[in-house]
């Protein structure tokens, strides 16, 4: 698999430039199927725009990697307990 860049475009990413992962390997962040997490996500542990990159991650639907401390399967499950709560909250 060929590893993303984790540079974006746009005025709404300016939050990149402080993140920990600046300069550290993309590779980290997107490990081989059943590779341990542990080194990505503390490198995201202290990280400052950690919230803003997960944003951005559930919002484009990131489907690989690690954004914001959390992989794939857990940015699903964000995903799927906000749905949750905005069906709740309509009814």
């Amino acid at each position: 698999m060929a590893i993303p860049s984790l540079i974006f475009e746009g005025p709404d990413r300016a939050w990149q430039a402080r993140a920990n992962c600046m300069g550290v390997d993309p590779e980290l962040f997107f490990p081989e199927r059943g590779a341990s997490t542990r080194e990505a996500k503390e490198v995201c542990r202290g990280c400052v725009v950690r919230e803003a990159c997960l944003e951005y991650a559930i919002a484009n639907g990131e489907k690989f990697g690690i954004w914001g401390g959390m992989s794939e399967r857990e940015r699903r499950r964000v995903r799927r307990a906000r749905v949750l709560a905005r069906q709740g909250a309509a009814s």
